[in-house]
This record gives C-alpha cells, sequence and structure tokens, in this order.
C-alpha cells in the first residue's frame, strides 16, 4: 500500500513514450523528494516541484497545440488548475505558512496516477497517430491537416469538457 504523501514509480505509471515516461518519473521523484526534505529544506524541494511542473505542463500543451488541439480542451484546465493550486501553496510557503506543502503533496498523489492514466495516455496514443516525435517535437511525415478529438473526454474540438 502507498503511503499518502508518497507516489512509487511503476511499469502501470509508463506510458511508452520516452520523453513522458521521464518527465513523469522526474515529477514521482519530486514530489517524493519534498516529502522526505528536512523541514528547513521543505520549501526549496517544494519549489524545484513547482518550476518542474510548469515545465512538464507547458511541454504537453506545446505538443498538443503542434497537434491542433485547442485552448478550452480539458487537458489544458486541468493543468491550469493544478498549476494554480500549486503556486498558491507556494506564495503562503514563502510567508511562512509551511503547513500547505504536505496538503499539497496529498493531493498531487491522489491526482496524479489517474491524470497520467486517462489525460496523458490518452495524449501519448493521440501524439502517436499523428505521428508527432515527443523526443524531437515534430511529425514524421508533416503536421496533420485538422485537428480531431482527443480520446480522454471525447468532444470534438473548439467543444471543451464542460
Amino acid at each position: 500500500m502507498q503511503a499518502a504523501d508518497t507516489l512509487s514509480w511503476s511499469e502501470e505509471l509508463a506510458l511508452g513514450d520516452a520523453r513522458t515516461d521521464q518527465t513523469h518519473l522526474e515529477f514521482v521523484e519530486l514530489v517524493n523528494a519534498t516529502t522526505a526534505a528536512a523541514p528547513e529544506r521543505k520549501l526549496d524541494v517544494y519549489r524545484e516541484l513547482v518550476r518542474h511542473t510548469e515545465e512538464h505542463f507547458a511541454q504537453e500543451e506545446r505538443w498538443m497545440r503542434a497537434c491542433g488541439v485547442p485552448e478550452d480542451f480539458c487537458h489544458f484546465g486541468q493543468h491550469a488548475s493544478v498549476l494554480q493550486v500549486m503556486r498558491e501553496v507556494e506564495r503562503r510557503a514563502l510567508q511562512g505558512e509551511l503547513q500547505y506543502i504536505p496538503s499539497m503533496i496529498e493531493a498531487l498523489v491522489e491526482w496524479f496516477p489517474m491524470h497520467a492514466h486517462s489525460m496523458d495516455a490518452a495524449l501519448v496514443g493521440f501524439l502517436q497517430q499523428k505521428g508527432y516525435d515527443t523526443a524531437t517535437e515534430t511529425f514524421r511525415a508533416g503536421p496533420p491537416q485538422t485537428a480531431q478529438a482527443l480520446p480522454s473526454c471525447g468532444h470534438e474540438p473548439g467543444q471543451g469538457c464542460g
């Protein structure tokens, strides 16, 4: 059984895209490092996690945009919501309210596996279908002509996820 404040990397979290899997492994390691950090280091390590998560989400969002996924697609919104809360916890911790960091970590531990198995797994499949190479951030046979719905929520581009 997994502790409420740690994540375990396993084949279940691997999605079959080397760059995605490496980024996710780094995320898991930073979540766990934040949990394990000594009190005087916890904020610094948490801030590393926030920066990594910003880059992680920006990377996925670049890929979605390259494939014509509209900005109102639910995956973008979920990223924005998670980052908003992480940044608020960081802001408050910088003012001395460190007690929110463990709660944020618990929330990330609960959220991440579900997000990876649903939205990120669908994204990886979609990118592979489109011939998008995440390592080079290019298409193997040129960019797609039109955007299509991502299988994670089944909405057509422009419809969002309600």
